[in-house]
């Protein structure tokens, strides 16, 4: 049921950033008058589960539908034969028709089309060669087929629910080849626009995705407030993973400094110290104020333990509630029990506590407790888990939370910054991608999804869908083929040096940018199947 929950948010939270994101292409391309031949939500190979297209001023759906071909026709000459395209290599063909050799009725029957435009030409492995089909062919089209009314778009739910996509008409990009325009462009095709109206085109789509993160993080603030846990509020000190002890750290250090700055909550310790590597830390132990340098590779060493959390608070081990016939229930101990030792060695720290548990697999243990000011013991069996069948009292009932409140008017500029903050932070850490623990470390699908929480929450689902709008609104502006940055180059590109590259260049470029995301979304995905097996 978790794993499900993760994957039906993660499926949620995608496709939404994709619509916006593909809204965002659609909404300028309709204002500088540029046709839009399909909005898709999802993925549509072959058929389509839901189609609408307005027609005539009244919309017709069709459901589970079968996808109409390309907007193609056979090419014919003045008398009605096929056509033979300059460009045709295939000898063989080209030596039958201007020989005058008719092809049998099985051939043509072979290639025989929906609609009587004429015989195709046919390639060396059968397929047949076609122009796309003009204004005038228009009227020779069935009234019921949704070619004959190309100024309207079409739009759809796919069946594969991997994303979405937004055809512009006259665009090179993962919808049309080269092949697929025609040879002079039109007044309502994105080709034919002026490089200012393309631009914007490209990148309505980024911006959206940022102009939405920050509505989100607004209306988040708006409506719950910002809620966190200052450092100065860290009573208990510090829990840090084997990588910090390695570099110094003692359980329970307060870090009151990071180079120049004062860090007031823990994203600030991780921001600075592997995302920008402050290596000069000042920490508080047992009331002395003491300097720690960090190596130059920590942020290597963090990413190579996987990135976790390798900083946390600590607080006390007290039970909240048990779990019925557990060996904590079993045994005798209550709600609000305050664990102080195990074996006979003291300590109270939930995190010192549940690592002294974990090292008694299969093994009876003593837990020492308080209860009211009175000291208790406990004699359990656990079990291969290590677990004593307690849920504990969580950190925020005993450190005490900064919350702030936004009014309405407050919240856009409060959303705004905090989607600055997180962009700026997320550029920073793109650094490490190129590193080799970085590489290592990269995820797919199953890292995003595990982000989510495991139990449905909206607050948290919202803060997410937020952040990975920013992540895709940056992703696409990275100027590789196949992304909007791609498109970008080529588009500054021309107006510096005043030479559009030509369509088949475009094409060329595009697929092999698309051979690389795909490469990149194996391996990444790679990654995350590894990492279950270790």
């Amino acid at each position: 049921m978790t794993i499900l929950i993760r994957i039906l948010q993660l499926i949620l939270s995608l496709s939404l950033l994709v619509m916006i994101h593909e809204l965002g292409h659609f909404t300028f391309a309709r204002i500088f008058g540029v046709r839009v031949n399909k909005f898709y939500m999802f993925f549509n190979p072959q058929f389509s589960l839901i189609r609408l297209k307005k027609i005539n001023g009244k919309w017709q759906v069709r459901f589970f539908a079968k996808n109409v071909k390309e907007n193609q026709k056979v090419a014919l000459d003045a008398d009605g034969n096929p056509l033979l395209w300059e460009n045709d290599k295939d000898e063989k063909v080209r030596k039958r028709f201007e020989g005058k050799k008719p092809l049998t009725d099985e051939e043509w029957d072979m290639i025989e089309q929906d609609f009587n435009f004429g015989r195709p030409i046919l390639r060396r492995q059968g397929h047949p060669k076609f122009t796309l089909i003009e204004e005038e062919d228009l009227p020779l089209l069935a009234d019921d087929d949704w070619r004959k009314y190309p100024e309207t778009t079409e739009f759809g739910i796919g069946w594969v629910p991997l994303g979405g996509y937004c055809a512009i008409a006259g665009m090179v990009d993962e919808t049309t080849t080269a092949d697929q325009l025609g040879s002079e462009p039109k007044p309502w095709e994105y080709r034919a626009q002026s490089t200012w109206k393309r631009l914007p085109i490209i990148i309505g789509g980024v911006l959206v995705n940022f102009i939405g993160a920050f509505i989100i993080y607004s209306a988040i603030l708006c409506h719950w407030g910002e809620s966190y846990l200052p450092l100065e509020n860290a009573t208990y000190g510090l829990q840090y993973s084997d990588e910090m002890l390695a570099e110094g750290f003692q359980q329970g250090d307060r870090i009151v400094q990071v180079g120049e700055r004062v860090p007031e909550t823990l994203s600030d310790l991780v921001n600075w110290m592997v995302i920008e590597g402050e290596h000069d830390i000042r920490v508080l132990r047992d009331g002395d104020t003491l300097s720690l340098t960090l190596s130059q590779d920590f942020d290597q060493k963090i990413l190579a333990a996987g990135g976790g959390r390798f900083i946390d608070y600590r607080f006390p081990f007290v039970v909240n509630e048990l779990l019925p016939d557990g060996p904590a229930a079993k045994a005798g101990m209550l709600p609000g029990d305050s664990v102080i030792g195990v074996n006979g060695k003291m300590m109270s720290m939930y995190q010192d506590v549940t690592a002294e548990i974990q090292k008694h697999p299969c093994d009876s243990i003593t837990v020492i407790y308080d209860r009211a000011g009175e000291r208790g013991f406990a004699r359990m069996f656990i079990g291969d888990e290590a677990r004593i069948g307690v849920g504990v009292v969580l950190p925020e009932q005993y450190l005490e939370l900064r919350h702030i409140s936004y009014g309405f008017f407050e919240s856009i500029p409060a959303g705004i910054r905090y989607g600055w903050e997180t962009l700026k932070n997320y550029v920073k850490q793109f650094r490490l991608v190129f590193t080799k623990e970085g590489a290592k470390s990269l995820g797919g699908f199953g890292a995003i999804g595990s982000l989510f929480p495991a139990m449905w929450d909206w607050h948290q689902f919202w803060l997410m869908t937020a952040f990975l709008s920013i992540i895709l609104g940056f992703m696409n502006i990275i100027p590789i083929p196949g992304l909007d940055g791609g498109h970008v180059l080529f588009l500054l590109w021309e107006m510096i040096t005043g030479k559009k590259p030509s369509d088949k260049f475009l094409e060329i470029a595009n697929n092999i940018g698309f051979y690389l995301l795909l490469a990149l979304l194996i391996y990444a995905n790679g990654n995350d199947i590894i990492k279950l097996f270790q």
